[in-house]
This record gives structure tokens, sequence and C-alpha cells, in this order.
């Protein structure tokens, strides 16, 4: 058989990341006009020799800013000693990871399943929920966004313009986020044939939406409600969790404990590692094979979820977190911004003008902030390492944008 003649690719380097990039990959991502080729702390340095402090932390996934020293030595500590190893075997880190987070999780959140990204956390959340409840329905919340997958699109709010699914794995209900009524509608039968609801699905503070906090009352009043209809409450904290709100996750600020709960983002600082944390009676009935991941809770994930909750308790961020929140939710109002909301690390400034002007003019400033599904609020996601002269910086800026001194 002859052997085809095929002519090798050739690597033009353009020294244009945004060129080469455009060579390559699908065109599918809108992205900021610069190239950070390093970072340290909150500070990332650009290409073109700019400095940004990083008031978006790349979608909240860095937790402990860049190059913290205890991240940097636990991946290569656990690189050095084993890179890879799947579950087919039981490892001591991994051991050592589920404690670490079941121990930072809410009281009656005994157990972890550990996989590599936010959709696929809330995927095996809502796989969990129909299996143990055997129904084939879910309610979900206007304005939520729970990832692109199947299961996690068909709960996602406005998921249709871009999922692409000719049907959805399960039947979904959505409801306006703070009507109680609706809600309660939602988790009843709808006729004497029907069996109810499997579970609720809610972000305890929206994300995407622009930093909605749903506030205690909401959420307490969601856990009665699913325990009346015997459906499961799943906490989607993805983007809110792992410390962000100033606590470990949403559930300890507010008070209510979920069945489920997923966690990813910056839950390993940096590295691609989520988690689906379950009560004991969420997991009743699980045997070998019924749940699966190549990746999740390999060894370099779990030596890195270990240093995250290490870090997050030996330096006292969540402490950092609260005081400085409450600076950035008095500080930042005023001029160009009328209102802040959310809680904790994720914020969002409801600003005079569209959120994607004012986060332009930010960058030109040296601040890298960024936008939200409401198109006047700008959203900040910044690390936990934040320090009062960041907040001094974004305020400034702010004031300057405003015409109003600093």
């Amino acid at each position: 058989m002859a052997e085809l003649a095929v002519a090798p690719i050739e690597i033009t380097d353009v020294g244009n990341a945004a060129e080469e990039e455009a060579l390559w990959l699908l065109p599918v991502y809108a992205q900021l006009p610069v190239e950070p080729v390093s970072g340290s702390g909150v500070v990332l340095k650009t290409r073109d020799g700019r400095e940004l402090l990083d008031f978006y932390g790349g979608h909240a996934v860095a937790l402990l800013g860049y190059g913290h020293p205890r991240l940097l030595e636990a991946l290569s500590a656990q690189a050095e000693t084993m890179f890879f190893q799947s579950n087919l075997v039981p490892l001591e880190v991994r051991a050592r990871a589920a404690q670490a987070l079941v121990s930072f999780a809410p009281k009656g959140l005994t157990r972890a399943f550990l996989v590599n990204s936010g959709a696929e956390a809330n995927e095996n959340a809502l796989r969990l929920a129909i299996r143990q409840t055997g129904r084939g329905r879910v309610v979900a919340l206007e304005g939520s966004f729970h990832g692109r997958t199947a299961a996690a699109a068909a709960v996602t709010w406005g998921s249709e313009k871009w999922a692409a699914f000719p049907s959805n794995p399960f039947e979904v209900e959505f409801v306006p986020v703070g009507d109680l009524d609706a809600l309660e509608r939602a988790l009843q039968p709808r006729s004497e044939g029907d069996f109810g609801v499997a579970a609720l699905i809610l972000e305890p503070v929206q994300g995407m939406a622009g930093a909605v906090d749903l506030g205690a009352s909401y959420l307490a009043t969601a856990r009665e409600l699913t325990k009346a209809a015997d459906a499961l409450l799943i906490f989607d904290e993805v983007q809110c969790g792992m410390g962000r709100t100033g606590r470990p996750f949403a559930a300890q600020l507010h008070g209510v404990t979920p069945d489920l709960l997923t966690t990813a983002k910056g839950l390993a600082g940096g590295f691609p590692a989520a988690a689906v944390l379950v009560s004991d009676a969420a997991a009743a009935g699980l045997k070998k094979g019924d749940l699966g991941t190549t990746f999740g809770g390999g060894p370099l994930a779990c030596a890195l979820i270990e240093a995250t909750i290490a870090a997050i308790e030996e330096e006292d961020l969540l402490a950092n977190v609260r005081r400085l929140s409450a600076r950035l939710q008095v500080e930042c109002v005023g001029g160009v911004v009328t209102s802040v909301q959310g809680a904790g690390f994720l914020l969002g400034l409801r600003c005079t003008r569209p959120a994607k002007e004012v986060q332009a003019k930010l960058l030109d400033r040296g601040l890298m902030t960024g936008t939200s599904a409401d198109p006047f609020v700008l959203r900040l996601l910044p690390p936990l390492v934040l320090e009062d002269a960041h907040v001094d910086a974004l305020v400034a800026a702010l004031r300057e944008l405003s015409g109003a001194p600093a």
C-alpha cells in the first residue's frame, strides 16, 4: 500500500497569541485584548510589559492568586512522587483530600465524589437525585447557570440558545428567583399519576446572573419545601463555594444544608478539579460502577485540593474575604456604581452605563474585571488573597471614571 504524501504543518510565530490561537482553535470565546505571561499574587504581567490587578480570577478559578508557594510545593512534590493513577487503585493523597473537603463542608455532607469540572459535578448530582428518587422532573431557577453538558445545560436558564441538544434528558421547570409561591407549586405533583420532582437545583449566590444572593430566608424555605415534597436539594457552589462568600460554602453562610453540594472552580487553586458532596441519605444504595470518572480524583488534583484548603484555613483567608468585601460593598458605591450585590468576593457592581464599557475603562487603568448576563452588572471574583491596597486601587479607578475625587 502506497504511503500518503502529507505536507508538514508549518508553525508560524506571528508574535501575537490571539492571532496564533485563531489559527488552531475554534473561535468560540470573546477575549479581552491582553495577553498575560506571568502572575504573582493578584498581579498579572502582560506580554507588552503592563501589570494588571486581577479582580476576576480567571472565572473564580485563581482562588489563591498566582504563584502561591503552598500550591507550587504541593504540585511539585506530588508530580515527582506519582503524576497519575486512576480510581482503579486507592491513594493516600485522595483519601486526605476527601477528608479535608468533607471537613471543610457543611455538617451532614459526609462523602465526596471527585470529578473534573463544575458541569461534571452538576451532571452527577442530578444523576444521583434522579436515581435516588426514581423521578424524572427537576426544578431550577431563572437566571441560573449550571454548565454546558447535557443535564447541566438542561437546568441552565437560556441554554436553548446554545445547547443544541434535540431534547433534555429529563423534564425541567424554571421558576422566578424569589417567588416562593411559584417554587412551592413547581415542587408539587401535577396530577394523580405524577410521581413528583426529583430535585431543586440552585446557586445560593447566582454567578452569571450578576452575583444575585438568594438569601438565608429564601434558602431556608426552599429547604423546607423540598423536604415536604420528598425532593432533594442541590446547591451548585461551583462559583460561590470554597471560601468565596467568607465562609467555607454559602450553605454555611446562610445556615442551610442541602442534600448534595457541587464545587469546582477554585477547588484546587487553578488545577482542574471538582466534587459532589453528598449526605448519607443521598448516597444510600450506591454500589460499585454506579458512578465513574477517569481523571477525577487524580493525585495532582488531590494534592492541590488539600493544599488549597490548608492555605485558606492557615492564612485566615475567610476573615480576609469578609473584611475586604465589607469595604468593597461600601466604597465602590458612587458615581458610575449605584449599588453592590452578592456576597464575599462574588460581587456585582450595578453601573449607570453598560458594564462592558466600565470593564474596558478599568482595563485601561490596569484592573481586570468581568461582566455578567445582566448588561449593567460588573462582576468581581478576585482571589481570596486580595489586599487593602488592591481595593484602594479599584475604588480610585471607579472614582476616576465617575469624575469624582479619588
